[in-house]
């Protein structure tokens, strides 16, 4: 008897659910299957679709977030933190070196007083013709101050550095016999010569650790949350308590490399940061990688360092000596 409602036959029924039924196990095993085969999750970037040939895109750098640091982050994830970027910024910059040129503790010690408020690559240009006239501290201390002041003229300033140079080269004469003291607390007794330029003689001629707070480790600390202490004295004190002596020098190295090549003052180059995914500051700079790529600095950019003479395993260019085109 056939149904006016469904027009469909009592066996109709009865094959039709004897049909689902015998496919059941099939649909099943086959669902599982495919649940089987879609296990291994994409990535963000392999869902992002890119250019054929093209780098990465804007869409995937943008992914990148900035890292979340807790207000009240206890001390030691503060040391965890700092210390995993130090160990990435050491993949990034294992060349990271002083950017002074020098060939002795006194030459260092000069270069870096001279270093004040101009650059290294000025310094670097300007020092060779200071060394071949006044080799040694006997001979500065002798100088004739106008002399002197036309030599060091390009680095800016130069009529308070050559009192400065004056008075530590006449200290280092009489009261250390012509050598360059590695000590801390002799070195901040000379002439022009403040914990930061200690410390960096300290760490690169001595081989004893130093902190070297300039403005550029003093910008990205904070960047990093590291601390928020803006005196330098304060902030050297700070870091001491979260890395090992032994790595003192070496990452004041690497902060300041990261600060004048990526990480830079008014337009950091976040979209070209191998720290971004670490970084509370992300975004603060350029995003886009193509864009960010352009603000890159120095060997990062394809262009020549601040030295003159640089390690033999810089992979970047000398820089050009004064007045070279």
């Amino acid at each position: 008897m056939t149904s006016s409602k469904s027009g469909t036959t009592p066996e109709t029924s009865r094959a039709s659910t004897a049909s689902k039924t015998a496919k059941a196990p099939e649909t099943s095993r086959a669902s599982t299957a495919s649940k089987t085969a879609k296990a291994p999750k994409t990535s963000r970037a392999e869902k992002a679709p890119r250019t054929p040939g093209a780098a990465k895109t804007p869409k995937v750098a943008k992914e990148i977030k900035a890292a979340k640091v807790p207000k009240a982050e206890s001390h030691l994830a503060l040391v965890r933190r700092a210390r995993r970027i130090n160990r990435e910024l050491a993949e990034v910059y294992p060349y990271a070196h002083p950017e002074l040129d020098f060939r002795n503790p006194f030459e260092l010690l000069v270069a870096t007083v001279l270093s004040a408020q101009t650059t290294d690559l000025r310094v670097n240009q300007t020092t060779p013709a200071l060394f071949a006239a006044y080799p040694t501290p006997e001979d500065m201390a002798a100088a004739v101050p106008e002399e002197m002041e036309e030599l060091i003229r390009p680095t800016g300033f130069f009529r308070a550095k050559t009192k400065s140079l004056l008075g530590l080269s006449a200290a280092l004469r009489d009261d250390f016999g012509g050598e360059v003291p590695g000590r801390l607390e002799d070195l901040v007794k000379l002439p022009g010569v403040g914990r930061k330029t200690a410390n960096v003689v300290l760490g690169n001629a001595f081989g004893v650790p130093g902190i070297t707070v300039d403005t550029h480790f003093g910008r990205l600390v904070r960047r990093w949350k590291w601390t928020d202490e803006e005196d330098p004295v304060k902030v050297e004190a700070v870091i001491a308590d979260i890395f090992p002596k032994s790595e003192w020098t070496m990452l004041s190295h690497r902060v300041i490399f990261h600060g004048r090549r990526i990480c830079h003052s008014r337009k950091p180059a976040c979209g070209a940061c191998p720290i971004a995914p670490l970084c509370p500051s992300y975004g603060e700079g350029e995003t886009d990688p193509e864009k960010a790529a352009k603000l890159l600095k120095y060997e990062m950019g394809g262009y020549p360092g601040q030295r003159l003479s640089p390690p033999a395993d810089f992979p970047g260019k000398p820089a050009p000596a004064l007045g070279a085109a």
